[in-house]
This record gives structure tokens, C-alpha cells and sequence, in this order.
């Protein structure tokens, strides 16, 4: 009679061990508290282009608003457009009063005839873009805060 040998091996050697998965664990916990934060900056920023671009929006209308009126316009309306010579602060351009997005309220925050200061002020979580919450543009095209135009 021959007796074969079972080719037998010990329980431990299939899988991984409980620490073993601890350890893949902890690790991976390391880089996602790393890359979230890394991750909701570079949204908030790519968002802050949408307040960017509808200042650059707004400045062009105004400018194209002011070369059939005497003044630039006061508000943002979203139904008509109206340059009221006799008193300048009825006087309207249309556009939305929130960016395309809706990530910032817009408003004419000053305007005479000469200059005009447009602001974007976050919203829907943008108001948590730190520095870059309220953005405004001047009829320069100066954007301020100063960096905030840079991506």
C-alpha cells in the first residue's frame, strides 16, 4: 500500500492578514487627507472663472451701453435696457443678475459717466473662496482682488 502525501498548506498563506489591510488602509486614509483639500482649492478656483468671465461680460455691455449714452448704466436689469438721459439712475443694461453658473450675485455697485465698478460676490459656495469671494472690475479693466485673476 503507498500512501501519497496531500500537498497541504497552512491556512495563513491565502489572503492577506488583518494587519496587513490596516496598514492599506491607513495609507490610503494619508493620501485621500492630502488630495481632498488639494482637490476642493482647485474647484474652487476652476468656479471662480465663471465670476471672471461675467465681469468681462458686464464691462464689455457697459462700454457698448456707453457709446449710445451719455453715462454708464446704473443696475443690471433682466428684461429691458434703458438709457434714461434725464436722470441717469434709472438707467439699465440687460443681463442676469447672477453669473452663468450661478456661483456669484452681480451687481453695479458704482457708475457716472466716466467709470463704473462691476462686482461678482460668491455664492453656492464660492462665498468660501478666501480672498477671492467678492471680485469687482472697474471700467480699466482693473479686477481686484489683485491674484484672484490668476488661475
Amino acid at each position: 500500500m503507498t500512501t501519497s502525501r496531500l500537498n497541504y498548506t497552512k491556512p495563513s498563506e491565502y489572503g492577506f492578514s488583518l494587519i496587513e489591510l490596516m496598514i492599506v488602509i491607513v495609507i490610503v486614509g494619508i493620501i485621500a487627507s492630502f488630495a481632498v483639500p488639494a482637490y476642493n482649492d482647485y474647484v474652487t478656483r476652476a468656479k471662480r472663472s465663471d465670476g471672471l468671465t461675467s465681469l468681462a461680460e458686464l464691462q464689455l455691455l457697459q462700454e457698448k451701453f456707453r457709446a449710445n449714452c451719455p453715462h454708464y448704466a446704473r443696475a443690471i436689469s433682466t428684461t429691458t435696457r434703458t438709457c434714461d438721459i434725464t436722470t441717469p439712475a434709472n438707467s439699465t443694461l440687460i443681463y442676469t443678475t447672477s453669473s452663468p453658473e450661478g456661483n456669484y450675485a452681480l451687481a453695479i455697485t458704482s457708475s457716472s459717466s466716466s467709470s463704473f465698478t462691476i462686482t461678482a460676490t460668491g455664492q453656492n459656495g464660492q462665498q468660501n473662496d478666501t480672498g477671492c469671494n467678492v471680485l469687482t472690475i472697474t471700467e480699466t479693466g482693473q479686477i481686484t482682488p489683485a491674484g484672484c485673476d490668476n488661475n
